[in-house]
């Protein structure tokens, strides 16, 4: 890529249009990870063709800044699933938009395997928000959905969340600002240690950071403060199983609510919800979709919080 691209590319992050779809599809990569074609498509040209997107690919592909992968399926087709080099790394790495955020370069198909049905369920999620917004008139573009995101907790250890999300609603002249830590369930692991997550959120929402080598002084608050203004709401998203099983995962959640006092303090605090991630791709995430886990009947993710004011900050 040359001096003039670098430099064009390094100002992504305006508005879609602006910019040239090769450089946004290297900014996705950068922030998602991992995409397919048709996933890429529908996040930066949910228009376009297929044509369109495959053609920036290729063309990053040749400069050496991304590669792909085949994923087999079950129907015998070939899905490639596409990902950035470690030159491609390299060079989004000061990109505004990905400003403060570790790089995590993909050498191999192998490596991007390991990775790819999780990454790629984390995207179909992002995406099912990203329709609705586009739907419903509100603003949720790619860059408002944060993949892995780490956070100290305290005793030397740290909670990653499968992604941050920003969702703005916008009604008439009213601006509404949501953010949700978002887990994503493939139920490869134990009912039990999903449930434990809900206390790693509760630890990272009584968490208070002290300078190191100093005396306890007056809090400065919960060290969440530094980059929320109100903590994110937490929503799980599940999927691989049947829905019996996948409503017994729902029901561990709620009992770890219900019976763990350090979560059912937090939980009185921070709206909580489950949903079946195909519900909320079939149906929408601002329908009915989503089971509260202080109980209740299902809601949008929006209204899970049982609050009589809101603020424009939710």
């Amino acid at each position: 890529m040359t001096v003039r691209a670098h430099e064009s590319l390094a100002s992504a992050g305006a508005s879609i249009p602006a910019e040239p779809l090769s450089h946004l599809t290297l900014t996705a990569l950068a922030q998602h990870r991992i995409a397919t074609t048709s996933q890429l498509r529908e996040m930066l040209r949910p228009d376009g063709s297929r044509q369109l997107m495959s053609r920036a690919l290729n063309r990053l592909r040749s400069g050496g800044l991304a590669d792909a992968a085949v994923l087999p399926n079950a129907n015998r087709s070939r899905t490639r699933v596409w990902y950035l080099t470690p030159e491609g790394s390299r060079l989004t790495r000061d990109l505004p938009v990905l400003r403060g955020r570790p790089p995590y370069p993909i050498t191999s198909d192998t490596a991007a395997s390991l990775k790819t049905y999780h990454t790629l369920a984390a995207v179909r999620a992002h995406l099912a928000f990203a329709a609705d917004a586009r739907r419903l008139g509100h603003e949720h573009g790619p860059w408002d959905w944060t993949p892995e995101v780490s956070h100290a907790i305290g005793e030397g250890e740290r909670i990653v969340a499968d992604a941050v999300m920003y969702y703005t609603v916008v009604d008439g002249e009213e601006r509404q600002k949501l953010r949700a830590f978002v887990e994503i369930d493939r139920s490869t692991m134990s009912s039990e240690r999903l449930a434990v997550k809900l206390i790693e959120y509760a630890r990272l929402f009584r968490y208070e950071a002290q300078p190191v080598g100093r005396r306890r002084a007056a809090s400065a608050g919960p060290a969440w403060l530094r980059w929320y203004p109100v903590f994110p709401r937490v929503l799980f998203m599940l999927t691989g199983a049947s829905r019996a099983r996948l409503d017994d995962r729902v029901s561990d959640l709620q009992a770890m609510v219900a019976q763990h006092p350090l979560v059912a303090a937090f939980a009185r605090k921070v709206p909580l919800g489950a949903a079946v991630l195909e519900d909320v791709e079939e149906y929408g995430p601002a329908q009915a979709v989503w089971v509260p886990l202080v109980g209740g009947a299902a809601r949008p993710w929006s209204d899970l919080e049982d609050r009589s004011v809101r603020s424009a900050w939710q």
